[in-house]
């Protein structure tokens, strides 16, 4: 699968109709050494400052750039952020150290404007057996419920707003269990952004 390195946009439709919202990605956080200039992009996204296709750089963007949008509408702003962190690199002192670092930056950032932030734990199946074996008993892996406990100690997001799920990965047909947990999350997620959306638009500008 390619990385990702620009800023995508994506509708999800029911029936004929798009909904409305719309699902933005961005490059993912590297395990190496601190960058202001990414943390930096990131938020500016985040507030609406980014445009679609923007390719992620090791410096900040500026006023001056195509993709700089120096008034972001509603529309342009994010109302949840969610950060997807993989339940079997969470516990790895390391590298796990300078992204979680990176992420709550991030939160520090965003916090005084009320965003809410949601972390999806992927692969939930891979960091423990018993789950592995029955995916039902996700909320009783003491493994799990550890890691979860780890995620919000280091990023700052609080366990109830910390999502286990499992990848769909080489699965040719759709499992009830898997997309229970997934519908869940992304319940929360549109639940959470419409909750901040009625207080209206946030879109100060990071620009120095």
């Amino acid at each position: 699968m390619p990385v990702m390195t620009m800023l995508r946009t994506y509708r999800i439709r029911s029936a004929d109709a798009d909904l409305p919202f719309e699902i933005c990605e961005i490059k993912g956080l590297e395990p190496d050494k601190k960058s202001e200039s990414q943390i930096y992009n990131i938020v500016n996204t985040i507030y609406g400052h980014v445009k679609e296709g923007y390719k992620f750089e090791d410096k900040p963007i500026t006023s001056d750039d195509e993709h700089y949008n120096q008034n972001p509408s509603l529309s342009d702003q994010a109302f949840c952020v969610v950060y997807v962190i993989d339940a079997n690199t969470i516990h790895l002192s390391a590298d796990y150290t300078i992204i979680t670092e990176k992420l709550r930056l991030i939160r520090q950032t965003i916090s005084d404007n009320g965003i809410p932030q949601v972390i999806v734990m992927s692969k939930v199946d891979e960091a423990c057996y018993l789950i592995k074996k029955d995916l039902k008993m996700v909320y009783r892996s003491r493994i799990i419920k550890e890691r979860m406990e780890l995620c919000s100690a280091t990023v700052g997001v609080p366990v109830s707003n910390i999502f286990p799920v499992k990848n769909y990965h080489n699965e040719i047909n759709t499992n009830d269990v898997v997309d229970v947990l997934i519908l869940k999350a992304f319940y929360q997620i549109v639940r959470s952004a419409d909750a901040r959306l009625k207080h209206g638009a946030y879109n100060e500008c990071t620009q120095q």
